[in-house]
């Protein structure tokens, strides 16, 4: 089997190229065409049934596009194996279910599988790195509560807890956020914004809060019917056109005095 590129620096992250993309006879993504670089806090927004998860997914090698070509690190997506894209990526799921009544703990020290060996048992420095990040993520009150009892905002933390005790160099975030109140939700962006910029932890996120996106994202992707309708540094494209294009309603794009990022508010639609 081919090996991946040693100098992957020299290749963006990742190249989609001409990609389409239908689930039986539904199109969904349509001739998709973009990179995504090293050193960015990229997110993928547009409104409901647009693609992004799909997209994500696709980045993720978790679907295999209908026709076009994915390069991840300069090398084809399908051609890095499994065990070693499990140890490079780490996808925190809209949904994220367990059935069973694993502990948080448990639940976390599931992101160490892809480094151990089989049947191997975490170190104390795995166990020191569970611990460390059970307290990031704030859910070490709730480490020996079973998952199936907890909250959805709850389970939203452990997800994330989870992907992070994985020590992946590129996380993949879809609506990672949306089930947690804004203190959490801010919390949770701020972490992995530190990690990105200490740890240089890439970052691909799907999300829905325009406001959210401008404060977190470096690079933003707006996705509709299946097409992308931009890309750029957020300071460029996140501008009244480009959401009254992508999501049919005015807006205005102003700077927050908080946070010295974008701040968008919103006009009512004629039709309300």
């Amino acid at each position: 089997m081919a090996q991946p590129y040693s100098d992957h620096q020299h290749h963006p992250l990742w190249s989609l190229t001409n990609i389409n993309f239908s689930y039986g006879n539904q199109p969904v993504l349509h001739n998709i065409s973009l990179q995504l670089e090293h050193g960015y806090c990229t997110g993928i927004l547009g409104p409901n049934g647009c693609g992004k998860t799909t997209l994500l997914d696709l980045l993720a090698g978790l679907r295999t596009p209908n026709s076009g070509t994915i390069t991840f690190r300069g090398q084809p997506l399908q051609l890095w194996p499994k065990k070693q894209l499990a140890r490079l990526l780490s996808l925190v799921p809209q949904d994220f279910m367990v059935r069973f009544g694993f502990s948080v703990r448990e639940v976390v020290e599931m992101g160490l599988h892809p480094h151990l060996h089989r049947f191997a048992l975490p170190s104390q420095t795995d166990q020191m790195l569970i611990e460390a990040t059970l307290q990031a993520t704030g859910v070490a009150a709730l480490a020996d509560r079973p998952i199936t009892q907890l909250s959805g905002g709850e389970k939203q933390r452990v997800a994330v807890a989870r992907a992070l005790a994985q020590q992946p160099e590129v996380l993949l975030l879809d609506e990672a956020t949306s089930n947690l109140d804004i203190h959490h939700s801010l919390e949770i962006l701020h972490l992995i914004r530190n990690r990105f910029h200490q740890q240089g932890l890439q970052v691909v996120a799907v999300m829905h809060d325009l406001n959210l996106a401008a404060f977190f994202c470096d690079q933003l992707i707006f996705l509709k019917n299946g097409k992308v309708v931009c890309q750029g540094p957020t300071n460029d494209v996140l501008t009244p056109a480009t959401i009254e294009s992508v999501y049919n309603v005015e807006a205005e794009v102003s700077v927050s005095t908080f946070t010295n990022s974008r701040q968008v508010s919103f006009r009512l639609p004629r039709s309300l």
